[in-house]
């Protein structure tokens, strides 16, 4: 296929996908929103029932471990009837379920089963719903649209904070619940409806156009039992695992690490601001690389720099310099990683099962962000300092970058005839 053809053949994916990446877009966005939330309700629970702060805190973890569980199981069943179908219903239980914090008493049990329930609806709006909708919308686009699907999660970080604020300041705590729950939530619902498709929708209208009487949609990729064997998946998952739990184990802890080597608390903030910003550009230009070069030399060398910001906060801490580089390159790679990862698994599984595949991946991305900042924290329990970790974050983002790196060339999915 000459370039002409293959430009031709992502404006027509473009000119056919756009409204999706804008569902998924704010799907993504409105996933995390009470996530980003949560730290702005802390004060005036704290005010109006007296808890303490691990209990106010504890909900998103709860809600993520919950969501870790359930994520393959609901993965099955996106597969089985897409995203749309899905979709829908997903965003407009959760719009209810963030409304129901609204109702909190002084009750901690209330508490922390509010969260419970909220991470068993969280779950149908998880990633997995808007990578699969995205990743089979998409061919040679996909990944500039995924990494412009996953700046939801930056935009809500970006106007979370600040409407939140004047939400709780005008109106008090429970009505910024719902307000959060039915503007944002009321948003993402109408732009779902609207323009949310996924493959399977596309391929029954297709075969309906058709003629055919009883359309049996048959994606293009692996059986469940050939994914499970494929070493190529595997090594995507081990790199995804050891990454992301070493980089949200830093991500958790890198203030305190800031501050205790002497840097101020007003410079470490604007460190981390730098590297939110850089996170943003991390996922545009990482998608735009995925779909230009061979996605496992983009993958491993988004994963393996990481090992960069390490070793500078081994060794050259007292270089503001270094410390700025070292955060910009850590922003990147860290708004970079989840879409490597649905890339790189929807090339290699293809999407006849991808959402059981990537409901697999998220749950063990998810478990190693749990892992990680615990592992850090017991590591500075036990030594007084964070030089341990930092040494085996190094060492892991290197090993997982080198993975990505022997990966063998993505497979070429034909599509398969419905059985009659």
């Amino acid at each position: 296929m000459g370039i002409g053809s293959k430009a031709g053949g992502n404006l027509q994916e473009w000119q056919r996908g756009w409204p999706i990446v804008v569902a998924a877009m704010a799907g993504f966005s409105f996933f995390s929103v009470l996530l980003s939330a949560t730290g702005l309700f802390i004060e005036p629970l704290e005010r109006e029932f007296g808890w303490d702060r691990a209990t106010l805190s504890m909900g998103p973890a709860i809600a993520t471990a919950v969501t870790a569980l359930l994520s393959p199981f609901y993965g099955a069943l996106i597969d089985r009837f897409g995203s749309r179908r899905l979709g829908l219903p997903g965003v407009a239980v959760t719009m209810a379920a963030t409304c129901m914090f609204s109702f909190a008493s002084c009750s901690k049990a209330q508490w922390v089963m509010m969260w419970i329930v909220f991470g068993f609806i969280l779950t149908s709006i998880k990633s997995t719903i808007w990578t699969t909708a995205v990743a089979g919308a998409f061919n040679k686009g996909r990944g500039l649209a995924l990494g412009l699907a996953v700046t939801g999660p930056a935009i809500a970080q970006t106007l979370v904070p600040p409407l939140g604020n004047f939400l709780i300041e005008s109106f008090g705590w429970r009505a910024a619940y719902v307000w959060f729950g039915l503007g944002w939530g009321g948003v993402t619902l109408l732009l779902c409806w609207l323009f949310l498709t996924d493959a399977h929708d596309r391929r029954a209208k297709a075969e309906k156009a058709g003629g055919a009487a009883s359309p049996v949609v048959v994606l293009p990729g692996l059986h469940k039992r050939e994914a499970l064997r494929s070493a190529a998946l595997w090594q995507v998952a081990v790199s995804s695992f050891v990454v992301m739990m070493m980089t949200i184990g830093l991500a958790m802890h890198l203030f305190p690490i800031l501050t205790e080597a002497g840097v101020p608390r007003g410079h470490a903030a604007w460190l981390l601001s730098l590297g939110g910003i850089a996170g943003i550009i991390g996922k545009l230009v990482t998608g735009a690389l995925l779909d230009r070069f061979r996605p496992n030399w983009t993958g491993s060398l988004t994963m393996g720099v990481t090992s960069v910001t390490f070793a500078v906060l081994i060794w050259w801490l007292d270089s503001m310099p270094a410390l700025i580089i070292a955060l910009v390159i850590n922003g990147y790679a860290a708004g970079s990683k989840t879409q490597i990862t649905a890339f790189l698994t929807a090339g290699y599984a293809g999407m006849r099962n991808f959402g059981m595949i990537y409901g697999l991946m998220s749950a063990l991305v998810a478990l190693a962000s749990g892992l990680g900042p615990w592992i850090a924290g017991k590591v500075y329990d036990a030594t007084g300092n964070y030089e341990p970790f930092l040494w085996a974050g190094a060492i892991a983002c290197a090993l997982g970058g080198a993975l990505l790196l022997a990966l063998p060339p993505m497979p070429q999915w034909e599509d398969e005839e419905a059985p009659a």
